[in-house]
């Protein structure tokens, strides 16, 4: 850790802290307690995870166990679709990462009938339960984020939601946004590190480490951006009620795999449609940036990150100051950008792609990499604002106009908590 690095990141913090104070709902509420307890158990654990080998040992066997299970479905997918899922075939996407998360989806199904997952959960939201003082459904939720995603946790806490407060009603929205789920973890470890079995290892253990010191960013973000304003009847007990995963651990299996397929036919088409859009997009840029000679300025002037006027070059231009605030070499700012502006207007995948493949033609420093794959590992776009309100909505619709009041917002505090995450990650590492 550099002194430049340090002081970018307290910069970094600072600003992301103080948008979130300038955006809040009722800045008198604010708990600058659990603000500043939230920020130091963020950085604490960051060390943990990332500089004390004890406790990175423990998490990097719970990697190298998932490691393992991708290199398993592989093999998987190549005896179901043969030589179209073998790694550098060619056809990538759909047959090399698709069926991870088919994999994934089932492996959490299973783990829940099992009861494993909800200890897991348990643990982390006592952590925080204790730490932070929030309330127990709030805990239980942010931890649940962690491990199954926005639009499974708030079924840990189902029973509850109706009479959740705005605040904890804001806690959830952004605990979802600011994490990914289990199924697309794997899918993130197969794209970064493609065919190498080590740099599945050293990715998944940066995806693990950024979903959870996550948590605690969202829970900053969110009582910064929507204080609780009756503390005095926060509800600090915590009980996860029981749900069905399945009858037994056949049907949880059989579940699992048939939620994993919806997603991953919905990732499928979702990639299908959107990058049809920014491809037509780019024709038409390009063929602007043809005419009045701005392509060629382009090349020179980035050298060679972008290949001319197009939609990605835009999103990079908008998103570089945050690029630049959250650590990132000044020369690499573009590129970020790029990756920050693609996972917010369209989503993670489309910014994990990009960044897959400036890391596979070495267009960007590790330390980019690095603070990239943190800043991109939630689920903040404009599609989860729809994608919360119908789920959360649909267990408890008398929560709807508060979902819908609340979308854009927890937008935004999942996008600042994942910045949040990032900042530290650039301040605490530097090589991959």
């Amino acid at each position: 850790m550099d002194i430049e690095s340090l002081l970018r990141g307290i910069i970094g913090m600072c600003f992301l802290v103080g948008i979130s104070y300038l955006l809040s709902s009722n800045r008198r509420s604010i708990n600058w307690k659990l603000v500043t307890t939230g920020l130091g158990l963020q950085v604490l654990l960051a060390i943990l995870l990332i500089h004390v080998p004890f406790v990175r040992q423990i998490f990097q066997l719970i990697v190298d166990f998932f490691v393992i299970m991708i290199d398993s479905i592989q093999e998987s997918a190549i005896f179901l679709f043969g030589d179209l899922a073998k790694p550098g075939s060619g056809y990538g996407f759909a047959f090399t990462v698709l069926p991870t998360i088919v994999f994934f989806s089932a492996l959490s199904s299973l783990m829940y009938y099992l009861g494993i997952l909800q200890k897991v959960v348990y643990v982390f939201a006592w952590l925080m339960n204790k730490t932070m003082k929030m309330s127990g459904r709030e805990s239980l939720a942010a931890a649940a984020n962690v491990f199954i995603g926005q639009t499974e946790a708030p079924l840990v806490i189902k029973p509850y939601l109706e009479k959740m407060t705005r605040s904890e009603i804001m806690c959830l929205m952004t605990g979802g946004m600011a994490t990914i789920a289990g199924g697309v973890f794997g899918a993130y470890m197969s794209m970064l590190g493609g065919a190498s079995l080590a740099e599945k290892s050293i990715f998944g253990m940066h995806l693990l480490t950024a979903s959870i010191i996550s948590a605690p960013a969202a829970i900053v973000a969110a009582k910064l951006l929507v204080p609780e304003s009756n503390p005095s009847e926060i509800d600090t007990t915590m009980d996860i009620p029981k749900t069905e995963a399945g009858s037994n651990v056949l049907e949880a299996l059989t579940n699992g795999t048939t939620d994993g397929l919806k997603l991953a036919v919905n990732v499928g088409a979702m990639l299908l449609a959107f990058m049809g859009l920014v491809f037509m997009f780019n024709k038409l840029f390009f063929a602007i940036g043809d005419w009045t000679n701005l392509n060629a300025w382009i090349v020179a002037n980035t050298e060679g990150q972008f290949s001319g006027f197009s939609l990605e070059y835009v999103f990079g231009l908008l998103f570089s100051p945050v690029s630049w605030l959250i650590g990132v070499p000044s020369v690499d700012i573009l590129a970020v950008g790029q990756m920050l502006g693609e996972k917010t207007i369209l989503n993670e995948f489309f910014g994990y792609l990009t960044l897959t493949d400036f890391k596979n033609e070495h267009l960007i420093s590790d330390k980019s990499i690095i603070i990239a794959t943190y800043a991109l590992c939630g689920f903040a776009n404009f599609a989860s604002i729809g994608i919360q309100i119908g789920g959360i909505g649909a267990i408890a619709p008398g929560q709807k106009k508060t979902l819908t009041e609340l979308g854009v917002k927890a937008l935004i505090g999942g996008t600042i908590a994942c910045l949040m995450t990032a900042t530290i990650a650039g301040v605490l590492v530097s090589q991959l």
